[in-house]
């Protein structure tokens, strides 16, 4: 992560992938498949979860902000 230096691009090609695979090896305790349809299924199940529960909600954006660097819109937005 620190490596990606906050750029979205490297964050995307080097943190992405491990976060990927650490959640794949999770989530299949839980009944998920280990791969790239477990891990959407489970991220569309946490965000039907988000407006019901805010502790889903925050903890959600807790692992989000770990992963991904802050978006900032440009200045004509």
């Amino acid at each position: 992560r620190d490596n990606a230096c906050n750029d979205m691009g490297k964050m995307l090609q080097f943190v992405l992938p491990v976060a990927t695979q650490i959640q794949q090896e999770v989530i299949k305790a839980y009944g998920f498949s280990c791969d790239g349809e477990g891990v959407l299924k489970f991220a569309r199940l946490v965000k039907s979860y988000e407006a019901q529960d805010p502790e889903i909600a925050s903890l959600s954006g807790k692992l989000k902000a770990l992963f991904l660097p802050p978006m900032t819109l440009p200045p004509n937005f």
